[in-house]
């Protein structure tokens, strides 16, 4: 198609050949040739080239189409196998938004405006599944998990646990309260299921303070479990990094000690190119 269109553009063999870098012998082959092969004159000759037929006409127009097409399939191909075009499934537990994510996802969709993002807040429990199943590429989420094996795990950011009291709390409202004093408080926490690693981590610090928290509700997310808190139903162990989160309804409180910290890991199944333009993006952002 492309000697065609040289030919057709120029009207002339010999300037065609020059554009195309090649002997002019070849190329009036090539185009008899192609109209053999169609059943039908393209160009109208005489000492040279006179001009296209209408069927020649018709045929330059498609063919420079389909060759702009096959074109762009080309670029898109390179552009999704070298990582700069393509989509990328990523979860995050909710804490996640609060610390590392927001820039890097700022600076991710100004370095590759071409890649297509498509975020899930979702628990860790819930990101396992999903990257086993195939519905996310990059999960993140909270250590340690039962059965990593069939993953790949990096670091991604650290946070800590702290006290959430509704604002009105008497114990919000005299020195500021350590764990031990919430011994005796209604706690609102998420399902064991849904973070097993960060639920037993929660039980332990009220452990080392000498009780077992009183869970009188639990709801599915962190957003969800410091809106109950806001709403005075209750008090919480959070992570210190969405301190910031109904401030005007909600008082946090750190825990001291090596124990109330943790991380937060990027997971991996399965990877495209455009799954690790993204990781290289987050190691280098950190």
């Amino acid at each position: 198609m492309e000697q065609y269109i040289a030919v057709a553009e120029e009207r002339h063999f010999h300037r065609a050949a020059q554009r195309l870098n090649m002997s002019q012998p070849p190329l009036t082959h090539a185009i008899r040739r192609l109209e053999e092969t169609l059943g039908v004159v393209l160009i109208e000759r005489g000492q040279r080239v006179l001009g296209l037929t209408t069927a020649g006409q018709v045929f330059l127009e498609e063919a420079k189409r389909k060759l702009e097409q096959a074109t762009h399939a080309v670029s898109v191909t390179r552009d999704i196998a070298d990582g700069r075009t393509g989509t990328v499934r990523l979860g995050y537990v909710g804490s996640a938004l609060y610390g590392r994510l927001p820039e890097i996802l700022s600076n991710f969709r100004r370095g590759f405006p071409d890649i297509r993002l498509e975020l899930r807040e979702a628990t860790t429990t819930a990101q396992l599944a999903a990257l086993r199943e195939d519905r996310l590429d990059i999960g993140i989420l909270i250590p340690p998990l039962a059965d990593a094996s069939d993953l790949e795990l990096a670091d991604f950011d650290q946070d800590r646990l702290c006290m959430a009291l509704p604002v009105h709390h008497p114990l919000v409202m005299g020195t500021e309260p350590t764990l031990e004093v919430l011994a005796d408080e209604p706690f609102i926490l998420w399902p064991m299921l849904e973070g097993r690693g960060f639920h037993l981590q929660v039980f332990r610090l009220c452990a080392h303070a000498g009780f077992v928290p009183t869970v009188v509700q639990e709801a599915h997310g962190m957003h969800a479990v410091l809106s109950l808190v806001a709403a005075g139903a209750g008090v919480s162990i959070v992570p210190e990094s969405m301190q910031g989160f109904r401030s005007d309804r909600i008082r946090y409180f750190p825990i001291q000690g090596l124990e109330s910290t943790f991380a937060l890991m990027l997971a991996t199944r399965k990877t495209t190119p455009a799954t690790e333009t993204f990781l290289q993006a987050a190691r280098f952002h950190q």
